[in-house]
């Protein structure tokens, strides 16, 4: 963990280094300064010479100049070191995120990535302005403070050693309960991220049930969860203030006391007490820094360990080591492929999302898939640009191992549309050129016309350059499916999958959608998921899903006469001119 931090440093290391170095110039000026004090009483006023005073005045100025110049200059050295720090954090983060499959997004949850990157990236920040600063400065100036002392009165320092002792003992209790409250703290914040996330995203759903009372008591929940921790944590850092300032007032009855007695003995002066009254003064104050440290740096550790976690992952599906850089035909074999999204022990037992699923598909073949719901249709295809990798079996394309494919290769030359794509925020070009970034309004053009995208954007204020709102939610759900569509076929794929990704078109609509692509795509080959048997029934093979099984795959006609399940299908759809969706247990 420590290395992997370490490592995110990068060009802020002179700025780390030189942070520490101003740090501890700031000390010794502050530190020098009341023993500077005792000799300007001791040696200028007591004994009524103002060249004495004079000069250790001019002296105390200048440190103080010194020490204000070292103080200015660390805070912001540190202050360039931390952020820089925070922000190449984020970055590693973030590029690392890009890298992983949609089994390690499952891994962490979104609102889980979010605290990381936000929270817990703020957190370590904080925390390494301190390192470089406050753990230089407080135990430095706790040594100098100590020496000092030692070098003025050796006797009376036993009383600050006391005092250490006391104070140290104190704050070691009051940690060792308030880390443990730390630890828990972040998973709260994800708690309250996570119903925050959820609550924005389907702010419509909300509304239209009219569950806004339920989710605010949830996010109060959660809230109150979060509130307690802080509640416990901060109640027991508060003692730290009464301790301090009992040992605080000891120490100073103890040096009142015993620093009269040696001064009417003659073997301390008025300069050498008023200097001691100072460093106890700062020995008392650095061992209080340095319990702050420890809380902060307690706190921070599970920020470190959260945001080490997602740097270190590595991607579960990595790119061979020399890939396949050429899909040279779009084919597609699945052999005995089973395909669990979750691994259990041996022993256990789990109904795959996939279980022994067998079929070849020529290229340029299209190829309806229909089925239930929890049947496995979207866990299908999810394989075949290995956006997972299947439990047992293999996936070919091209006649390829999928598994051998440099995976930019294999997921340039297969597009995904799914039921629910994402449109951003940014105009409607900006979106259609994430299928290819040098593409031309006519190119654009093109795709939506077969997309049936192109007369409602003519008919939109700015036509191409219209802007698209966050979520698109300033266009229909079937304006945003054929919009994710032509987005696709703009990356020209060899394979072009749709998800159920025509379900908010009319039966008009998405007629037209298929004719076009039997007719301008004759040689990609697709495959199109679908509930209604009219957006598939002229494919030229369709697939049958059925609890994880393959249980047909062939024509229309041919699965009329010889599929139950696609009879039923059939038969219900025929009646009722409405969907099918056998109630089964999992996802799709």
């Amino acid at each position: 963990m420590l290395k992997t931090l370490y490592q995110q440093i990068g060009r802020y290391k002179r700025a780390s280094l030189a942070t520490p170095l101003l740090t501890a110039m700031e000390v010794v000026m502050d530190v020098l300064i009341p023993y500077v004090t005792a000799m300007l009483i001791d040696r200028g006023i007591a004994r009524g010479s103002m060249p004495d005073v004079y000069r250790y005045g001019l002296l105390m100025l200048l440190m103080s100049l010194l020490s204000l110049f070292f103080g200015i200059m660390a805070g912001r050295v540190s202050a360039y070191a931390s952020t820089g720090f925070a922000a190449n954090l984020r970055s590693a983060m973030y590029r690392n995120i890009q890298t992983f499959s949609f089994h390690d997004i499952d891994r962490f949850s979104p609102s889980g990535l979010v605290t990381r990157m936000t929270t817990d990236v703020q957190s370590l920040q904080g925390a390494y302005q301190q390192i470089l600063r406050v753990t230089v400065r407080a135990p430095f100036r706790l040594l100098l403070s100590v020496a000092m002392c030692l070098v003025i009165d050796p006797r009376l320092s036993l009383i600050f050693i006391v005092a250490m002792l006391v104070l140290g003992i104190s704050i070691y209790l009051i940690i060792t309960r308030v880390s443990r409250l730390f630890q828990q703290v972040y998973v709260k914040y994800d708690e309250l991220n996570q119903s925050v996330q959820e609550n924005v995203r389907a702010i419509r759903v909300v509304k239209a049930f009219v569950r806004e009372d339920y989710e605010n008591r949830k996010f109060a929940r959660a809230a109150d969860g979060l509130y307690q921790l802080y509640m416990k944590a901060e109640s027991l850092m508060a003692l730290n203030h009464p301790v301090m300032n009992m040992v605080v007032y000891g120490c100073i009855i103890a040096l009142s006391w015993w620093g009269a007695h040696f001064i009417v003995d003659g073997t301390l002066t008025t300069g050498e007490l008023t200097s001691l009254f100072t460093y106890v003064m700062s020995i008392l104050q650095s061992l209080m820094m340095l319990s702050m440290i420890f809380v902060m740096l307690t706190q921070s550790a599970a920020s470190a360990k959260r945001v080490s976690e997602v740097i270190e992952t590595r991607s579960s599906i990595q790119n061979p080591a020399e890939p396949v850089r050429e899909v040279k035909e779009a084919s597609i074999t699945f052999r005995n492929v089973r395909f669990d999204y979750a691994q259990v022990a041996e022993g256990q037992s789990k109904r795959s999302a996939l279980y022994n699923v067998t079929f070849d598909i020529h290229a340029g073949e299209t190829i309806g898939v229909i089925g239930g719901t929890g049947s496995g249709k979207s866990s299908l295809v999810n394989l075949i640009s290995r956006l997972y990798d299947v439990t047992r079996g293999e996936v070919l394309v091209g006649g390829v191992n999928v598994k051998d494919y440099d995976l930019e290769t294999l997921r340039s030359s297969v597009a995904i549309v799914l039921q629910q794509n994402t449109l951003f925020s940014g105009t409607i070009l900006d979106n259609l050129r994430w299928g290819k970034a040098d593409a031309t309004i006519e190119d654009c053009r093109s795709a939506c016309r077969m997309a049936q995208a192109d007369d409602f954007i003519m008919e939109m204020p700015g036509q191409y350059e219209a802007v698209i709102e966050q979520g698109g939610t300033n266009v229909s759900g079937g304006q945003k499916q054929r919009l994710c569509i032509a987005r696709a076929l703009l990356k020209h794929p060899r394979i072009l999958i749709l998800d159920d990704s025509t379900s908010a078109c009319d039966t008009k609509t998405d007629a037209l959608i298929q004719r076009a692509f039997r007719e301008q795509l004759p040689d990609m080959t697709k495959l199109i998921i679908a509930q209604r048997i009219s957006s598939v029934e002229k494919c030229d093979r369709i697939m049958v899903m059925d609890n994880g099984q393959l249980t047909g795959f062939d024509t229309h006609e041919r699965l009329l006469a010889t599929n139950a399940l696609y009879r039923e299908i059939y038969d219900i759809q025929s009646q009722t001119a409405g969907d099918f969706d056998r109630k089964k247990g999992g996802e799709a």
